[in-house]
């Protein structure tokens, strides 16, 4: 990871999912697979996706992120929570919420996630074409 890797924040939740990044902004897609292929289909190729840990909503998205060789990060969402009122953001919105994890992967060291095998058995069926 370096100064010029693009992190794109994402706010995850059971049927949406909002991304921020300063070179595409903000955009929504499905939380499903046609939403996950028009997202890889919008990002450079040195992108590096950060979200939180939300539910089981994450996972598969994260697992499609994975498959086809994307940087991603799964953040626990209290350190975001504590980021974000440090940063005295007071307006909650996903669209906020996406750009503050895009703010907190800028200022922040994080490291790559990699599924647990039992997600990978569940999801890959689901998820290559």
């Amino acid at each position: 990871m370096d100064k010029n890797t693009k992190f794109i924040g994402i706010d995850i939740s059971k049927d949406t999912f909002d991304i921020w990044s300063e070179d595409l902004g903000h955009l929504k897609f499905q939380n499903k697979l046609p939403g996950f292929k028009r997202f890889i289909k919008s990002i450079p190729d040195d992108a590096w996706c950060v979200m939180e840990y939300s539910g089981s909503y994450y996972q598969q998205f994260a697992v499609f992120l994975f498959n086809k060789g994307i940087n991603v990060s799964v953040i626990n969402p209290l350190v975001i929570k504590r980021f974000i009122q440090m940063k005295l953001q007071h307006n909650k919105t996903d669209k906020s919420d996406a750009k503050m994890i895009a703010l907190y992967a800028q200022n922040q060291s994080i490291m790559k996630w990699e599924p647990k095998p039992e997600y990978l058995i569940a999801f890959n069926n689901i998820l290559i074409p």
